[in-house]
């Protein structure tokens, strides 16, 4: 995930809390004004199409498209209108164990390794003790997004065998169970769980035991199974500083951590169970899970951290997450909420159960200040509190990050472009060439062509790029995807005959997302050429 003002990747959960400038007196937002609110989201964070759903005691008051599917056909946005709802999937995944919980065919604290014997983390102790409670709730001790370059971008030709296979390559950097670091791997790792138990695939069994009973019948497990492609947008983000259609992510694994498409009016019937602590249908005679489990799955399970002064206007004092949700406390209330975000599209739903008060927001673009204002106008509408300008404070807030981000990103280009115009770098570029090997991601090639370098993944195509010279041993790599926005250090450390033995990495700018893990990477060089 790159920012909570800019793009979240296929992870997350973010917590909006803070100080902010108090206006008017606050009462309950009308259709109307949320009309004005998301029409003026769209032009400040220039947003091609958003869907705004809200449930209130048992019943969808509001559930409306704005703005266009895709800049390409310029087909409006509505309520039906299918989005990748990314780590919000997270959630269809733990309601999945609870139903099999509930069924006595697991607990969330059977380990692992009995249903996937295979399974190994980098510690022994820790595979012989990882639970699936551990698999859903960011505490493995392992980083950021660590691994994330198996599945992203999604062009690799990982499958999940490699995924649970490759875990024990992974090196922490924390306690187990000390700390809470978002990861995506491990969701995966409990949708091959839910598989094994249940003999079904985790896309069948979530549209089977989820998503028909509660009637979401234009929602997948992945687009791929959508019944019905007419009504979908397109993904959209920044290229040069245009926002243009981009590629969709088609990831050939790993649903359970981000796969599901769905649309506001079907989530709606997500969100109405959920306030309803997993029943639904007429007079709520029906249960999809226990109010037991549903207790379970809004329970904290791994401590986030919080300022120890709270602030307006939320006053936050606790965080957390649980299994599959985060957590919090806003102004006296308890909020459940997640947040998704896949390359070109971001989403956000938020709960509060005791007002009985649900959102959801869908974008097709990916910038998170887009549903954070959306969501925080109508949210302090039910909350009795005055009204904030959101959406000013996350543009003042964005161009901020992104100025400090552009400054760090454009010195370093005039600097290589300096030098080149200059003569000033003399280096010998053949012996960089070869191929670098890591234990988990596989090969990298260095090749030389027409006099540059270039960087290319064997198994994942995708990231592939030119790689300029920045000073002494290091260089930049260029990716050609450009929408990636990911560009990195490449560092050849180098041996006492002065010969490159292995690569590190590290991403340039602070809002490259954090799925593009690339300081995770030991790259040994294996033999000469390519």
């Amino acid at each position: 995930m790159k920012n909570q003002f800019r793009y979240v990747s296929l992870i997350g959960f973010i917590l909006m809390v803070g100080t902010a400038p108090f206006i008017a007196n606050a009462q309950t937002i009308t259709s109307p004004q949320i009309d004005a609110l998301v029409q003026r989201t769209l032009t400040t964070f220039d947003v091609p199409g958003i869907a705004v759903a809200v449930v209130k005691d048992g019943q969808v008051i509001h559930a409306k498209g704005y703005g266009v599917r895709s800049l390409k056909t310029g087909e409006k946005v509505d309520e039906n209108t299918l989005f990748g709802i990314a780590s919000n999937s997270k959630a269809f995944t733990a309601a999945a164990l609870g139903i099999l919980i509930d069924e006595g065919k697991l607990t969330w604290d059977a380990k692992v390794i009995d249903y996937i014997p295979e399974f190994r983390m980098y510690n022994a102790y820790v595979t012989d003790e990882f639970t699936i409670r551990d698999l859903l709730t960011h505490r493995s001790g392992l980083g950021l997004g660590a691994g994330d370059l198996m599945f992203w971008p999604d062009s690799s030709n990982f499958t999940i065998k490699d995924v649970i296979h490759n875990l024990r390559y992974l090196k922490p950097v924390s306690g187990f169970r000390t700390k809470y670091d978002y990861d995506n791997l491990l969701y995966m790792v409990a949708g091959e769980v839910i598989e094994r138990v249940s003999g079904k695939s985790w896309e069948a069994f979530v549209e089977d035991r989820l998503m028909k009973p509660l009637q979401m019948n234009r929602s997948a497990g992945t687009y791929g199974r959508l019944t019905d492609k007419i009504n979908v947008i397109d993904a959209h983000a920044p290229v040069n500083g245009k926002v243009q259609v981009i590629s969709r992510d088609m990831f050939r694994f790993g649903n359970s951590a981000g796969g599901i498409n769905s649309s506001v009016a079907d989530m709606s019937k997500w969100v109405i169970m959920q306030l309803h602590k997993g029943s639904y249908g007429d007079n709520l005679s029906q249960h999809l899970f226990s109010e037991k489990i549903h207790a379970d799955m809004w329970s904290s399970q791994t401590i986030l951290p919080v300022s120890s002064t709270p602030t307006p206007p939320y006053n936050t004092h606790f965080a957390a997450y649980g299994l599959g949700w985060g957590l919090s406390d806003v102004k006296g209330y308890k909020q459940v909420t997640h947040t998704g975000g896949l390359a070109g599209m971001v989403t956000q739903v938020t709960l509060l159960p005791e007002l009985q008060l649900g959102i959801i927001v869908f974008t097709n673009q990916q910038s998170g200040a887009a549903f954070s204002a959306v969501t925080n106008t109508i949210k302090d509408s039910y909350l009795g509190i005055p009204p904030t300008d959101w959406v000013n404070v996350y543009s003042e807030r964005v161009k901020k990050s992104q100025d400090e981000a552009d400054k760090i990103t454009r010195d370093l280009w005039e600097r290589i472009e300096n030098e080149q115009k200059n003569n000033a770098v003399k280096v010998d570029l053949a012996k960089f060439t070869g191929t670098y090997r890591d234990s988990w991601f596989g090969d990298v090639v260095i090749s030389q062509t027409a006099g540059k370098l270039w960087f290319r993944s064997v198994r994942s195509p995708k990231l592939r790029g030119e790689l300029f010279v920045y000073k002494n041993n290091t260089f930049i790599v260029k990716w050609t995807t450009r929408s990636f926005d990911a560009d990195a250090y490449v560092t050849f450390l180098i041996d006492e005959a002065l010969k490159p033995v292995s690569i590190k990495m590290k991403p340039i700018s602070p809002l490259t997302d954090f799925s593009f893990d690339f300081q995770d990477l030991d790259l040994l060089r294996v033999k000469d050429k390519d």
